[in-house]
């Protein structure tokens, strides 16, 4: 933890919950109260306490304590699903509509606003599904 306070190479939380952490070690001695490290780290006493509750709830783990806890969903479902990704990409690949030579984005993106069954997607959001599956409209 004293690594992560000298060094400037870390986030700034880690480094703040690392020096809360530090000021309430009790193998130093006696901890001083919440205000008073809260006023040394200056942070809110209400932070100290979320940290030291952390701390508990983790089994004492340090490196879980300080570090941002990973989420397990993504906060907003994605639009974009695999099923999406295969319909578009077979509609790239069918022939284009009468009087067109070739589909283009734009052209793709109103024919996917005709489909109930498919949600509605920028002409931008089709080429980066395209650019990641290095599928080229020819």
């Amino acid at each position: 933890m004293t690594r992560i306070v000298r060094t400037g190479a870390h986030p700034a939380q880690e480094v703040r919950r690392s020096r809360i952490l530090l000021e309430l070690d009790e193998s130093v001695g006696e901890p001083p109260g919440r205000r008073a490290v809260a006023e040394r780290v200056g942070v809110d006493p209400q932070t100290i306490t979320n940290v030291a509750r952390a701390y508990v709830e983790r089994d004492g783990d340090v490196g879980a304590t300080i570090r941002r806890k990973k989420r397990s969903t993504p906060p907003v479902e994605p639009i974009v699903t695999g099923e999406v990704e295969a319909r578009l990409i077979a509609l790239g690949c069918s022939a284009p509509p009468a009087g067109r030579s070739r589909w283009s984005l734009r052209l793709l993106e109103k024919q996917v606003a005709l489909m109930d069954d498919m949600p509605d997607l920028d002409h931008s959001t089709i080429g980066k599904i395209f650019k990641k599956r290095r599928f080229v409209l020819i």
